[in-house]
C-alpha cells in the first residue's frame, strides 16, 4: 500500500474558535476539520480521504480484532490497560506503541498460540485506520461509523497511554503491558472463534430456516 501522508506540526493546544474540542460550526464534520482535529489537536498524521485516514507506525499501531472479542477483552483488562480504542462495524481497534505489529507474531509464538488460526492482526509502518469521527460531532453516533469507545484527548501526547512491550523512555515507564493485552485478546478472539463454530440448538436452526 502506497500513499502520501501530510506534514504535520508536532501537538499543540487548540487555536481559539477552532473546532478541535467538538464539531464545525455547521454541526456536520467536514474532512478538512477531521483531519485538522488530528493533525493539530493531536500531532497525527492524516492521509486526505474520505474517509480521512489515520496513519500508523509512527505515534502508535493499532491491534485489530473482531468486536465481541474485544469487549470481552475491554471487560477483563480495565480502562488501564489500555490506551485509546476504536470502533469500525464488526471490528475493534486497539491503539499500542509504534512497533507493536513487529512484534505481534513473536509475541503470540512466546505466548503459545504460535500457529492457531486467531483474527488477531495489527497494523503498523506503511498501513492506516480509518480516522473515527471525533468524539461529540455530529455523525459520531452513526450506525457504521467508525467512533472512538476511549478517545484520545487533544493537546495531551498519547504515548504515555499505549501498551508497550518495553518502555521506550522514563516519561513511558507506567505504559501498560503489551504482553498481557496480547494475551488477553488471543485468548478472546480464540474463545470467540470456538463459540462461532459451535452448532445452534435445534431450535435455533428451525426458527432460522
Amino acid at each position: 500500500m502506497s500513499f502520501t501522508a501530510r506534514r504535520v506540526p508536532p501537538p499543540r493546544s487548540p487555536l481559539d474558535g477552532s473546532p478541535l474540542d467538538g464539531s464545525p460550526a455547521d454541526g456536520s464534520p467536514v474532512d478538512g476539520d477531521q483531519a485538522r482535529w488530528y493533525e493539530e489537536g493531536l500531532g497525527w498524521a492524516t492521509v486526505a480521504g474520505p474517509p480521512v485516514g489515520l496513519v500508523t507506525g509512527v505515534r502508535f499501531d493499532v491491534l485489530e480484532l473482531p468486536a465481541e472479542a474485544g469487549r470481552a477483552v475491554l471487560r477483563r483488562t480495565g480502562a488501564g490497560a489500555t490506551g485509546p480504542v476504536a470502533l469500525a462495524g464488526r471490528r475493534m481497534r486497539l491503539l499500542v506503541a509504534a512497533g507493536s505489529a513487529e512484534e505481534l507474531p513473536g509475541l503470540l509464538d512466546w505466548l503459545e498460540w504460535g500457529g492457531i488460526s486467531l483474527d488477531l492482526t495489527a497494523l503498523g509502518a506503511g498501513s492506516r485506520m480509518t480516522a473515527p469521527v471525533p468524539p461529540g460531532w455530529s455523525g459520531s453516533g452513526a450506525p457504521g461509523a467508525t467512533v472512538w469507545l476511549r478517545a484520545p484527548e487533544p493537546g495531551r501526547a498519547v504515548e504515555p497511554s499505549l501498551p508497550a512491550l518495553r518502555p521506550a523512555s522514563r516519561a513511558d515507564a507506567a505504559a501498560p503491558c503489551l504482553v498481557r493485552l496480547v494475551a488477553a485478546a488471543a485468548a478472546a478472539c480464540h474463545r470467540e472463534r470456538l463459540l462461532s463454530a459451535r452448532p445452534r440448538p435445534i431450535s435455533q436452526r428451525l426458527a432460522f430456516s
